[in-house]
């Protein structure tokens, strides 16, 4: 009897966990996830950050079950899908128009939504479209709904460009420092990843607080 080329511990992958999707798809995964979650709306639910930032410790050979990765495709994948991704996403949104958001069924989808036009409306194109990137659910949603908005194309694409670069390039290169630097640093990777997160929440928090100063600011000389 033939040996089975897969076995059903090899078929099962976790697309929610990103050491089940490294190791079962390496560098390609990485390509696909990226695109899939800038890209397509289905793919709001991906672990973009957390993949990113696994994905690059894996290439110093930090991780278990002997998977790692090399450095410089991991790279390209990672960029060439971000940024694959947020164009296909905003050409989507401009054929489709607002119509494919309003028909969604899922809360963090529709929340995604609301935060993405906040920022829209705030920050204007440019920002908003950076600050997107480090932002779960918002860097999905952005992009089409830039497309149904009428952001001009080549404003788009500039933003996306330079916020998918520092996004995709800036965490994938963390974890490669941090697994460089750190022996056995994959036993802590989950409160790690949780920090990195937060991190990449960093520059929305800090644009938020500006501006609530600004506008605390322009109340006051309004009343004085």
């Amino acid at each position: 009897m033939t040996a089975p080329l897969f076995t059903a511990s090899d078929l099962a992958v976790n697309v929610l966990s990103a050491r089940s999707l490294l190791a079962a798809f390496g560098v390609l995964g990485v390509g696909v996830v990226m695109f899939a979650e800038t890209g397509l709306l289905i793919g709001f639910f991906l672990p973009g950050d957390s993949l990113l930032f696994t994905a690059g410790l894996l290439c110093t050979g930090s991780g278990q079950n002997g998977v790692k990765l090399s450095l410089p495709p991991l790279l390209i994948a990672a960029a060439a899908g971000a940024l694959a991704g947020a164009q296909t996403g905003y050409l989507i949104g401009r054929k489709a128009g607002g119509a494919l958001l309003a028909r969604s069924s899922s809360p963090r989808l529709r929340s995604g939504t609301h935060r993405a036009e906040e920022l829209l409306e705030r920050y204007g194109h440019a920002k908003a479209i950076v600050l997107a990137r480090f932002v779960p659910v918002v860097r999905t949603v952005l992009n089409p709904m830039a497309g149904a908005l009428g952001v001009p194309a080549r404003t788009f694409t500039v933003w996306q460009v330079a916020g998918g670069l520092v996004w995709s390039l800036g965490l994938t290169l963390a974890g490669y420092a941090l697994g460089s630097s750190i022996p056995n640093v994959d036993r802590y990777l989950l409160p790690i990843v949780a920090v990195i997160v937060l991190v990449s929440l960093a520059p929305l928090a800090a644009e938020l607080y500006r501006s609530r100063r600004r506008g605390a600011t322009s109340e006051e000389e309004v009343r004085g």
